[in-house]
């Protein structure tokens, strides 16, 4: 069983910056493909962005496109999901996602991922 943990969340300014991570025990992210999700208040969760397990392969939201840059160090066991430009709209509870050997065919499908993180909150004012 993985178990995942996010860090790096905060209040920015709009027009800033922020880098989550996902820290990852018990079991190496080698094996896992990645998602980062997030929910804001009164919304339904939103797929944000997915690497392969290498993270040769990356995958994002069209709104985060050009924004949002989704990495991974597997020797450090850590998702990165490095966030520019960030609008009052994003947001919101930023989760991240494992899915044990690849990802899911329906990325944004959170049901398909096998472990979840509980969590960071990004806050943007305008």
């Amino acid at each position: 069983q993985v178990q995942l943990v996010e860090s790096g969340g905060g209040l920015v300014q709009a027009g800033g910056s922020l880098r989550l991570s996902c820290a990852a025990s018990r079991r190496t992210l080698s094996s896992y493909g990645m998602a980062w999700f997030r929910q804001a208040p009164g919304n339904e969760r939103e797929f944000v962005a997915a690497s392969s397990f290498s993270g040769e392969k990356t995958y994002y939201a069209d709104s985060m496109k050009g924004r949002f840059t989704i990495s991974r160090d597997n020797a450090k066991n850590t998702l990165y999901l490095q966030m520019n430009s960030l609008k009052p709209e994003d947001t919101a509870i930023y989760y991240c996602a494992a899915k044990y050997v690849g990802l899911p065919s329906k990325l944004q499908e959170g049901d398909e991922y096998d472990y979840w993180g509980q969590g960071t909150q990004v806050t943007v004012s305008s």
